[in-house]
């Protein structure tokens, strides 16, 4: 009878999936239309009574989604800075883990397994990042009979080893990249090696992933000093300071599979994901599928990536990530035993639930799907909105309080994988991932136009976001056409991201943007004063106001009259008309100019007619004024701004890690004089000048923060 009701059972979700794709409409007609994936929950397929989340953030919140779904109670664990976060109020149960440091409270075994044991969780989801693809973390819960919901520890360990796994990719006839095939001993051996594979080479940690302990090198200099930095972030970030080199592949693309195996034998990938857009090695923007791969080719790196989850008996969700250059040839380059960040673009294409499909796994339930089942329905593209700096190499950390923030899930499919709210505070010990901004649409075009409206419209204060550079990633004619590789931002932006580039007609529609803004903000003051006094106002209300417009070092003459709702504005010659309900008290501001309909967000307004306006997903800094008040404005004292030319100062926030100088020590351009450990990066800081040092402000181990003066020289 058992068996005959998971036939049933199976047959019905297949059938539940062929339903929710034979239409060719949008996915949001069903009913889980905000998650854009479907969580068929089965009464008669117990799973567990309660999981413990071992992880934090979005992720932590992502899985607890699926488990309310299927009636299963969960447990966060948290550190002390992390005990109001957004996950600890979504569990049905909180255990506090240690303090701050990931290394004392996420990554601490045995403060982990006390919860476990504490709070009687049958099993542990370990997302993604700290624990989730730890050995000895999976063979403890096993001793304590605690499911782990991931692969087993022979899998881990197999595909966790990146020298082990080329090995085991090899005899598992997956196409690998050349190199060396062993451990690197020190920084002279990885010189010898590199020499012999051929500049450049890839210096990587041989555990762990996610960008952290990779460095690139072209000469000898670069491979001794990608050495030194890949071993201590690999120590660092995964206890494991073990390094391989190989052959680094030029202008190539990033091409992941996923893929979903049970512990009956069974196997699947399910499709493509496109994640060539990256900074420092990490992702920035992904898609599935991929512009790029024919229906050859997915086959083929489908069908290696099941062929190495088999070599390892897989059995639960994982990824197996490629690199694929102009020739459509592809490498295998490492495996993720563990749910990957951007999941959520292939749970939209297929409309299966992974977390839920790794849930059933665990319980020991057979897939419940064949290959012929997984579709490829419409397009989604997801970007990671992170606290970053994105005019400091792409994005440096911010820290911050988010003081305003609404997530744009007006706009029709729209997704936002996020653990903060407003009040939540971003610091200096976590990933700074604001969250995961996904858009689906039947097609690619229609996936970009809906990310271009979520991110216009997306309301993040307090930090400083990524969002200008996600913006213009998306509407690069380049990334629209397809074109990309894993260089694309420094192939687009070689002098670094400057922001939006506004074409003449785009600077005409600011301008007219700030000056209407200004003449509104107006007339409401005098409104509001007409309605707070007793008498009258003797001076007979302006139709037409005369306006000087400053943005950068450029001043505008500008001319507004008053029609209505709408403003009449004249620019250096041209004539707009920018309508609006001219709701200044709202974050978002939508506003028509000649037709063309924009989402505008004032981010700072004062009486000095000073503003901040973001436009086109870029924040400009405008100052309005009326002419009388600009031409006394032009006698008004400049700030002389402090020289710092003498002095090097802290781009990000984070903690020392070493200080290679002394007072007193001669200093030359571009020698390093300090690292900085950041969201557990380490980033080198030189010196931009020959110089003596005076006064060290600093010293290892100290926390510090963005701008501060770390030393000064004579």
């Amino acid at each position: 009878m058992a068996a005959l009701r998971a036939r049933a059972n199976a047959a019905y979700r297949r059938a539940i999936l062929a339903l929710k794709h034979a239409a060719s409409h949008s996915r949001c007609s069903f009913p889980v239309s905000r998650a854009l994936y479907s969580t068929v929950h089965d009464a008669y397929e117990p799973t567990f009574d309660k999981i413990l989340i071992a992880n934090r953030g979005e992720i932590a919140c992502r899985i607890m989604k699926t488990c309310k779904k299927m009636g299963i109670k969960t447990v966060a664990i948290h550190s002390d800075v992390d005990s109001n976060a957004v996950h600890v109020k979504m569990a049905d149960e909180a255990s506090c883990v240690g303090p701050a440091p990931s290394n004392k409270s996420y990554l601490n075994l045995d403060a982990v397994m006390e919860a476990i044991q504490k709070t009687g969780a049958q099993a542990v989801h370990p997302g993604y990042g700290f624990l989730s693809e730890n050995k000895d973390f999976a063979r403890r819960l096993a001793a304590e009979g605690v499911a782990f919901i991931g692969p087993d520890t022979h899998a881990i360990q197999a595909m966790g080893d990146k020298i082990q796994s080329k090995l085991i990719a090899k005899k598992a006839n997956v196409n690998t990249i050349p190199g060396y095939d062993g451990v690197v001993k020190n920084v002279d051996e990885a010189v010898k090696i590199a020499r012999e594979i051929g500049y450049p080479v890839m210096i990587k940690a041989s555990a762990g992933g996610g960008g952290k302990g990779m460095r690139i090198a072209w000469d000898d200099n670069e491979t001794r000093e990608g050495f030194r930095f890949s071993s201590q972030e690999a120590a660092s970030s995964f206890g494991d300071d073990r390094l391989l080199i190989e052959k680094f592949i030029d202008n190539p693309r990033h091409i992941e599979i996923q893929v979903i195996g049970d512990k009956h034998g069974n196997t699947l990938w399910l499709n493509e994901r496109e994640c060539s857009i990256q900074r420092r090695n990490q992702k920035v923007v992904e898609e599935a599928p991929s512009t790029f791969l024919d229906p050859e080719t997915r086959r083929a790196m489908g069908e290696q990536a099941v062929a190495l989850a088999k070599a390892v008996n897989y059995s639960s969700a994982g990824t197996v990530e490629f690199l694929v250059d102009s020739k459509r040839s592809f490498y295998f380059l490492e495996m993720n035993t563990r749910l990957q960040v951007e999941h959520p673009v292939t749970e939209c294409i297929t409309g299966l639930d992974l977390v839920q499909e790794m849930i059933r796994v665990a319980k020991g339930y057979p897939l419940c799907h064949k290959q012929a089942d997984i579709p490829i329905n419409g397009w989604a593209i997801e970007c990671r909105v992170y606290a970053e700096d994105p005019y400091k190499s792409f994005g440096l950390p911010s820290i911050g309080r988010l003081s305003q923030y609404e997530e744009p899930l007006h706009v029709p499919n729209v997704r936002v994988d996020s653990g903060i709210q407003e009040g939540s505070d971003i610091g200096i010990y976590y990933d700074p991932m604001i969250s995961k901004l996904v858009t689906y649409g039947a097609n690619r075009a229609e996936a970009l136009q809906r990310m271009e409206e979520a991110l216009d419209t997306y309301v993040i204060r307090g930090v400083t976001h990524n969002i200008p550079l996600l913006r213009e990633v998306i509407i690069h004619p380049r990334f629209v056409k397809g074109d990309i590789t894993t260089n694309f931002l420094p192939e687009v932006y070689p002098d670094g991201f400057k922001g939006h580039k506004l074409q003449e007609s785009e600077l005409k529609e600011l301008l007219a943007t700030a000056a209407s803004i200004y003449v509104a903000s107006l007339l409401k003051a005098q409104r509001f004063l007409r309605r707070s006094t007793r008498a009258p106002a003797a001076k007979r209300e302006e139709r037409s106001w005369e306006l000087s417009v400053q943005l950068d070092d450029g001043t505008h003459s500008v001319t507004v009259s008053q029609a209505g709702s709408s403003y009449i504005v004249e620019v250096d010659g041209k004539t707009l008309s920018v309508t609006s309900e001219w709701n200044l008290a709202s974050p978002l501001l939508p506003i028509t100019i000649d037709g063309t309909p924009r989402t505008i967000q004032c981010l700072h307004r004062d009486a000095a007619g000073n503003m901040k306006i973001q436009y086109l997903g870029t924040a400009y800094k405008v100052q309005v004024l009326t002419q009388l008040a600009a031409e006394l404005n032009k006698y008004m004292p400049e700030k002389v701004l402090e020289d710092v030319g003498n002095s090097i100062m802290s781009p990000m926030p984070g903690t020392i890690v070493s200080i290679d100088i002394a007072v007193g020590d001669e200093v030359s351009e571009g020698q390093e004089v300090c690292v900085i450990e950041a969201m557990k990066m380490q980033n080198s800081l030189i010196a931009t000048k020959s110089g003596k040092v005076k006064v060290l402000n600093c010293k290892p181990g100290d926390t510090v923060g963005e701008g501060d003066v770390l030393m000064e020289f004579e």
